[in-house]
C-alpha cells in the first residue's frame, strides 16, 4: 500500500503536462494553419489574382474600345470605292483639334489607357475619382477630380496602382522618355510624349496644379500626370510620371501611329 501512494501520486502530477503539452500542440496547429492560411492570401493577392485581375482589365478595355469602334462603323458606313481613274486619293487629316470631353462622374468610365512600352494587349479602363473602393480597385485607373481633361490645356491627372489589383501603372518606372501615353475615348485617341519621372512624398499636391510644381502659373500646354505609390509594395512615398500632349486622332483616322509597338 506504501509503494502504491508514491506512484499514484507520481501518475496524477504526470497528467497535468500532457494536457497542457496537448493544449499547446493544438494551439501550434492553429497557427500553423492560419499562416499558410494567411501566406496563400498573400500569394493570392501579390500574383495569382494580379495576373487575373490584370487580364481582366485588359480585356474590359478591349471590348470598350472594339464597341466604340462598332458604333462609329455603325454611324458612318464606309463609302463605296470610287471607279473613276482621275479621282484622286482622298486623304482625311490624321491630327485634328482635340475635342474636351466632359469631366465624368465618380466611378464612370470614360477612356481606355494605352501605353505600347506596356506590351500590345495593355488597355486599362478610367473612371472619374481616385478612391480605393469605387474607382482603383474594381476598374483600374482614376481621374483626379477638378484636373483637366484629355487634350485640355493644363494637367490631366491620373492615379493607379502600382500592386495588387492587377497593377496597371505597375511598370511606371520603365517609361522612357518620347514613350507614347495614349488616351483613348469615343471621340478617338490623344497621345502624350513621357518626358520624366519624379519622386514626392504623398502630401506634395504641387503635382496636380494645371503646371505641375508651379504655382500660379498658367497653362498654356497639356500635360498629363501618372501617379502610383512608392516604392513596390508601399506607400512611403508617390511616383509620378509626367508627358506632355502631342495630338489627337479622330476615330474617322482609324488608330494613330503612335499605338505601333515599341522596341
Amino acid at each position: 500500500m506504501d509503494d502504491a501512494l508514491p506512484g499514484s501520486r507520481r501518475a496524477a502530477r504526470a497528467r497535468p503536462p500532457r494536457r497542457r503539452t496537448s493544449v499547446v500542440g493544438v494551439i501550434g496547429e492553429v497557427l500553423i494553419t492560419a499562416g499558410v492560411i494567411v501566406l496563400l492570401y498573400v500569394v493570392w493577392q501579390l500574383w495569382v489574382g494580379d495576373l487575373i485581375y490584370g487580364a481582366e482589365r485588359n480585356a474590359e478595355g478591349t471590348e470598350l474600345s472594339q464597341e466604340w469602334q462598332a458604333q462609329y462603323e455603325e454611324q458612318n458606313p464606309a463609302p463605296a470605292p470610287t471607279t473613276d481613274p482621275e479621282a484622286g486619293p482622298q486623304v482625311e487629316p490624321v491630327t485634328v483639334a482635340p475635342p474636351v470631353i466632359p469631366e465624368p462622374a465618380d466611378a464612370e468610365t470614360f477612356a481606355i489607357m494605352r501605353i505600347p512600352r506596356f506590351g500590345a494587349d495593355y488597355a486599362v479602363p478610367m473612371a472619374g475619382g481616385v478612391t480605393r473602393a469605387r474607382t482603383l480597385d474594381p476598374i483600374g485607373i482614376g481621374h483626379y477630380p477638378g484636373t483637366m481633361m484629355p487634350g485640355e490645356a493644363g494637367n490631366f491627372a491620373l492615379a493607379a496602382h502600382r500592386t495588387t489589383w492587377g497593377k496597371p501603372f505597375n511598370r511606371i518606372a520603365d517609361l522612357r522618355v518620347g514613350d507614347a501615353i495614349v488616351v483613348e475615348t469615343q471621340e478617338g485617341w490623344y497621345t502624350y510624349r513621357f518626358r520624366t519621372l519624379e519622386y514626392v512624398t504623398p502630401n506634395e499636391v504641387e503635382v496636380l496644379l494645371p503646371v505641375p510644381q508651379a504655382m500660379d502659373v498658367p497653362a498654356g500646354t497639356a500635360y498629363i500626370t501618372l501617379t502610383s505609390c512608392s516604392p513596390m509594395y508601399a506607400m512611403t512615398e508617390r511616383i509620378v510620371a509626367y508627358g506632355v500632349f502631342e495630338s489627337f486622332t479622330p476615330r474617322s483616322a482609324g488608330e494613330p501611329v503612335s499605338l505601333q509597338a515599341v522596341a
